[in-house]
C-alpha cells in the first residue's frame, strides 16, 4: 500500500516562519553577518544552514566562497532554497587554478588527500575577504565573521577591523573535540572527572591513527594559533545531545564563549514541488512500508575499492532488506569538473537483479528528504557529523561504517553513548575488505531485529525532543536566540 510522502515530523516550519521571539530581540540592520565555510561539502553545508537561521532574525547575511563552492552550496542545499531569502548576498571570488584530481581508493589513508589544493588555494581568499569586511565595516556598526574551523587563516585580518569580531565554527560533534583536547592534554583522571558524565567515556574509543595524513593534519595546525582570535565558538549540536562535552568544552577553554545551536538543519518541511518534479528515490519511497527502508550513502569523500563495492552490493542483496543506495564517485575539489569522473562498476546484472527490493542512484541525491520520509528506517553511514546530525534529527538509526577524521568517533557517540545505531563496519578492520555476510548481518540487526527495532524507537524518540529544541521556547532556539542577542548587543 503506497504511502505517499508526508514529513513525519511536526508542522514548525523554519524556512518561512519567523516567531515571536525573534522579532522582540529584532536587531537593526547595523549588524551583519559574513560566513566563510571550508569548501568541502560538509562544511558548506552546515554553515549554509547556519546563514538560514540567523537571516531570519533580520541580519543581512553574506557567504565568502569561490564562484564555483558557492554555486555546489546552493545547487545541493535541500529544505528551502537560497534565492528565495533576500538579505543572503554570496560573493564569489577568484582563486588561482588549482588541481582536482579524482579520488584514490588506494591509498593507504581513507582521507580525501585529493582535496588539499583545493584547501591550500583557499589562502588566496584573505585579501578579497578583508576587503569586504572593510567595505562592510565602514557602513555597519558591527561585523560578524563566523568562519569554520580550518579557515581562521583567511579571516586573520579580522583583528585589524575595531568593529569587526570573529567566531570559530566548528564542524564536528563535541564529543569529538573533547577527545581532541583529550589527545593533546593526555587523559588524565583529573581531567577525565571534570563533569561526573565524562566518567561514561567507554575505554576502548579510537585514537588518531589512520584517521588522517601528516598533510592534513599541518593543514590543520596551521589554522591553530589563528583560531585563538576568535570571540567565541559555534556547535552543530544541542546540549541534549552533547551537555557533558560542552560543559566539557566550557571550563577548558573559559575565556571563550560556546553555542550549541544546532541543529542546523531544517527540522521540517513540505514537499512543495509537484510530483513529477520530485526525485526518483522519493517516489520510490512512496510505494514502500513505513520504516522498512535502509538509506546507504558514505558522503561524498568516501572511495571504495571495486572489491569493496562488489562486497557491499552483495551484502545489501543477502540481508534480504528493502534499499536505496547512492553510489558516486567522491567528489573532486571542483565537482563540476566531469573528467575523469569513474563510473563504478556493479556486478553484472546486480540492478535487474534487486529492482524489486531496492534501487541504485547515481547522481546526487536528496538526502535530508530520504531521511525524512515516512518509509525510511535506517542510514548505512560513514558517520561524518552532518550526516549525523541529519539521521539523528529525523530520528533514523545509523548503521556505523566509518572512514576517516572525526567519523570513529562519531560512531562511538552514535552507538555507544546515545545507542541509536549499530557497527556495520568495525574501526579495527578498517584496512581489510568488508564481506558480504558482515554487511547482511549488521544491515538485518538494524533493520529485521529486535534489537534494531529498540535502536528505532530511541532514535524516533530524541529525534523528536530535538526538533521540539528548536521550536520557539526550546532549548537550542534559546541558545541560538542568545548569540543573536550577543551579537546584536
Amino acid at each position: 500500500m503506497a504511502n505517499h510522502y508526508q514529513h513525519p515530523h511536526p508542522s514548525h516550519d523554519q524556512n518561512q516562519t519567523i516567531t515571536p521571539a525573534m522579532m522582540m530581540m529584532k536587531p537593526s540592520h547595523d549588524v551583519v553577518v559574513v560566513f566563510v565555510p571550508l569548501p568541502a561539502q560538509g562544511h558548506i553545508n552546515q554553515l549554509l544552514h547556519l546563514s538560514r537561521l540567523v537571516a531570519a532574525y533580520d541580519i543581512p547575511v553574506h557567504v565568502v566562497g569561490t564562484a564555483i563552492h558557492n554555486h555546489q552550496a546552493k545547487a545541493r542545499v535541500q529544505g528551502w532554497d537560497p534565492n528565495t531569502i533576500p538579505n543572503i548576498q554570496f560573493h564569489d571570488f577568484t582563486v588561482p587554478p588549482f588541481p582536482s584530481p579524482p579520488p584514490n581508493p588506494s591509498n593507504q589513508h581513507n582521507f580525501p588527500s585529493h582535496l588539499l589544493p583545493c584547501f591550500h588555494a583557499t589562502r588566496h581568499l584573505r585579501q578579497p575577504t578583508a576587503a569586504l569586511l572593510r567595505r562592510l565595516s565602514s557602513q555597519t556598526r558591527r561585523v560578524v565573521v563566523i568562519h569554520d574551523s580550518l579557515m581562521a587563516s583567511v579571516v586573520q585580518d579580522v583583528v585589524c577591523i575595531q568593529n569587526a569580531e570573529s567566531y570559530t565554527f566548528h564542524s564536528i560533534s563535541a564529543f569529538a573535540i573533547f577527545l581532541f583536547y583529550c589527545d593533546g592534554m593526555g587523559k588524565t583522571t583529573s581531567l577525565l572527572e571534570m563533569d561526573d558524565s565524562v566518567k561514561y567515556i567507554p575505554n576502548d574509543v579510537p585514537s588518531l591513527q589512520g584517521c588522517m595524513n601528516s598533510e592534513i593534519l599541518d593543514f590543520i595546525a596551521a589554522q591553530y594559533e589563528f583560531n585563538k582570535l576568535n570571540s567565541g565558538n559555534l556547535y552543530n549540536t544541542s546540549r541534549m545531545l552533547e551537555r557533558p562535552y560542552m560543559n566539557f568544552l566550557a571550563r577548558i577553554l573559559p575565556n571563550k564563549k560556546h553555542w550549541a545551536v544546532g541543529p542546523f538543519n531544517p527540522v521540517s518541511f513540505l514537499d512543495k514541488k509537484m510530483p513529477n518534479d520530485r526525485h526518483v528515490s522519493l517516489k520510490w519511497l512512496d510505494n514502500q512500508d513505513p520504516r522498512s527502508v535502509i538509506y546507504v550513502s558514505f558522503g561524498t569523500t568516501t572511495a571504495f575499492t571495486d572489491e569493496q563495492i562488489k562486497e557491499l552490493a552483495f551484502g545489501l542483496e543477502q540481508s534480504n532488506q528493502k534499499f536505496i543506495w547512492v553510489l558516486r564517485e567522491a567528489d573532486k575539489g571542483n565537482v563540476f569538473d566531469k573528467n575523469q569522473v569513474k563510473k563504478l562498476e556493479l556486478p553484472k546484472g546486480y540492478e535487474d537483479r534487486v529492482r524489486h527490493m531496492g534501487m541504485v542512484v547515481r547522481e546526487w541525491a536528496p538526502q535530508l528528504e530520504i531521511l525524512g520520509h515516512s518509509s525510511t528506517g535506517g542510514f548505512l553511514s560513514h558517520c561524518g557529523w552532518n550526516s549525523c546530525v541529519e539521521s539523528i534529527t529525523m530520528g533514523v538509526p545509523i548503521g556505523a561504517w566509518p572512514m576517516h577524521s572525526d567519523q570513529p568517533r562519531n560512531a562511538v557517540l552514535v552507538t555507544k553513548l546515545l545507542r541509536i545505531g549499530t557497527v556495520i563496519r568495525e574501526w579495527s578492520h578498517r584496512d581489510d575488505v568488508a564481506r558480504a555476510d558482515t554487511v547482511a548481518r549488521g544491515v538485518r540487526k538494524l533493520m529485521a531485529s529486535e534489537e534494531g527495532n529498540e535502536m528505532r524507537k530511541r532514535a524516533e524518540e530524541l529525534g523528536g525532543a530535538l526538533r521540539r529544541s528548536m521550536a520557539e521556547g526550546g532549548s537550542s532556539r534559546k541558545e541560538l536566540d542568545c548569540f543573536i542577542a550577543h551579537i546584536s548587543r
